[in-house]
C-alpha cells in the first residue's frame, strides 16, 4: 500500500472515531504516528503540535497537512486533509438533516454529556505526555510557568485572551533566548 493511501486510511479512521477537535486528536496523532508507525520523532510530533497551533485554521486539519506533507509530499497533505474533514462534514451534514429533532433526544444529550468528559481528558492527557517529553532547561521551565499562570490568571479573572497572542509572544522569547545564546556563543569563542 502507498503512503499516501496508508495516510489517508489512517487519518480517515482518526478523524471518524475523534470527538472534540484537534485538540483531543493530539494524542491519537502521538500514538498513531510516533509510538505505532514510528514515523515522526517525539521531537518532529512536538514541533508539528507548535505548528499546527500557531498557523490559521483547525489544529486537526493543520496536523493532517503538515504530517501528510512530510511523509508523502503534496499528494500526502492533500490526501491527509481530506481524510481528516470527511468524516465531520459526513456527520454534520447528516446531523443538519434533522439537526432539531436530534437535540431533543434524551439519548444524544446524554451521549454529548458523556463525550465532554472523555475530551476533557484526552486533551489533558496529549498536554501531560507533552510535558513530559520537553526538554527540562530553565527556559522551557520558566515559560510553561509564565503560560500557566496567565492561563489561570485570565480564567480566574475572566480576562479574555487570545491563546495566538500567547504563541506568539512565546515564539518571540525562544527567538530572543536563541538570539542571547548565539550572541554568546560568538563572544565566548574570541
Amino acid at each position: 500500500m502507498s503512503k499516501t493511501r496508508e495516510l489517508f486510511g489512517t487519518f480517515f479512521k482518526i478523524g471518524a472515531f475523534t470527538f472534540g477537535g484537534g485538540y483531543a486528536m493530539v494524542a491519537l496523532l502521538e500514538h498513531e504516528f510516533v509510538e505505532e508507525k514510528r514515523w515522526l520523532t517525539r521531537e518532529e510530533f512536538l514541533d508539528m503540535v507548535a505548528i499546527a497551533e500557531s498557523t490559521p485554521g483547525p489544529v486537526a486539519v493543520n496536523s493532517a497537512t503538515y504530517i501528510g506533507y512530510k511523509l508523502a509530499g503534496a499528494a500526502g497533505a492533500a490526501a491527509s486533509t481530506l481524510a481528516v474533514c470527511l468524516p465531520s462534514f459526513a456527520v454534520i451534514y447528516l446531523i443538519s438533516l434533522f439537526f432539531d429533532r436530534f437535540l431533543q433526544l434524551t439519548v444524544v444529550a446524554n451521549a454529548f454529556k458523556g463525550i465532554q468528559a472523555c475530551v476533557i481528558y484526552l486533551i489533558l492527557s496529549a498536554g501531560v505526555k507533552m510535558l513530559k517529553n520537553l526538554q527540562r532547561t530553565p527556559f522551557n521551565t520558566a515559560v510553561v510557568a509564565v503560560v500557566l499562570a496567565a492561563m489561570v490568571g485570565c480564567s480566574v479573572l475572566a480576562v479574555k485572551f487570545s491563546s495566538i497572542c500567547c504563541i506568539l509572544l512565546c515564539g518571540a522569547a525562544g527567538v530572543l533566548s536563541y538570539a542571547v545564546g548565539q550572541m554568546k556563543k560568538k563572544g565566548g569563542t574570541k
